[in-house]
């Protein structure tokens, strides 16, 4: 007669997933875990930040996932869960900020019920002013803090001479984040001076394109203050996508500056785009709302629209 095998059912938190692994973090030990086959046929997978139920069987070298706790959000491409915050990171040049982009991460952020940070990095581009690409990083640094510091926190970092990085620290302080951006921003960089363990590969921007490549091939979970729970994800994706999941009345509720003149229109459906005795019109007109966001939430609003009609 086989003797039944003692097994210590225990809660972790996915910090990597590499090849049908899942790597669990309870407590200070690590487990490599399979996920139980009902999860297939359940059509559920589970995810890098999940936190989750585990089966540990001592005699195996692989544990047993056998249950996926309540997610706060999650997301497709990368394949994470349970963010807390977005640290959107732009350059301020090589590559230049497009805002549209920027607007785009911002608005995937709020629908995702995530705080933000705005990381400009490559701040150093800006100290050689005599230079044109150097006068072009200054006006790009001043014209992003002046469009997004009055609506989210905005942090300079030059990671060159290690500058915004204590800043950066305490604005996450506590929370999980994700870096996202587009590529030849710098993300990986940051992350290595955020969490030097990490050792994220960093890519040459193309002298091209002015564009970088992908260089992180799978989403982890590293720690950065084990005794704040501040943790940050490295992940390949955060670069590109769309926003046409959010429905058109949905979206002015997603720039914040926006859903501070909501209610106070003339008819309750307006869309803000040529409605008589609009506040938000009003607002953009007075300088309150900035005009090139006003702009982005009337792009994003037909692009919405647009693939309505599909």
């Amino acid at each position: 007669m086989t003797e039944m095998r003692r097994t210590d059912s225990l809660e972790g938190l996915i910090i990597k997933g590499i090849a049908g692994f899942y790597y669990v973090k309870s407590g200070d030990e690590v487990f490599r875990c399979k996920a139980r086959g009902i999860f297939k046929q359940r059509d559920m997978k589970p995810a890098v930040g999940d936190k989750v139920i585990m089966e540990v069987i001592p005699e195996n070298d692989d544990s047993l996932i056998t249950d996926i706790l309540p997610r706060k959000n999650s997301f497709i491409r990368p394949f994470i869960a349970n963010v807390d915050c977005f640290a959107i990171v732009m350059a301020a040049a090589r590559p230049d900020p497009v805002q549209a982009v920027l607007d785009k991460f911002l608005v995937m952020a709020e629908k995702n019920d995530t705080e933000v940070v705005i990381c400009i990095n490559k701040c150093d581009l800006a100290e050689d002013t005599r230079k044109a690409k150097g006068r072009k990083a200054a006006e790009n640094i001043e014209q992003l803090k002046r469009i997004y510091e009055p609506i989210y926190p905005v942090v300079c970092i030059d990671s060159i001479a290690g500058t915004g990085f204590e800043q950066l620290k305490d604005m996450i302080k506590g929370k999980v984040t994700a870096l996202a951006g587009p590529s030849g921003v710098g993300k990986s960089t940051i992350l290595n001076r955020l969490i030097p363990e990490a050792l994220a590969e960093t890519g040459n921007i193309s002298e091209k394109s002015q564009r970088g490549k992908h260089t992180t091939r799978h989403s982890e979970l590293f720690t950065i203050d084990e005794n704040e729970g501040t943790m940050i994800f490295d992940t390949p994706g955060f670069t590109s996508f769309d926003i046409l999941e959010a429905e058109e009345d949905e979206l002015q509720h997603l720039f914040p500056e926006i859903a501070e003149h909501l209610g106070k229109c003339r008819y309750n459906d307006c869309r803000h785009v040529a409605e008589p005795e609009c506040q938000v019109i009003k607002a953009v007109e007075e300088g309150k709302i900035d005009s090139s966001r006003y702009a982005s939430y009337r792009a994003l609003l037909d692009e919405i629209r647009s693939s309505k009609q599909y």
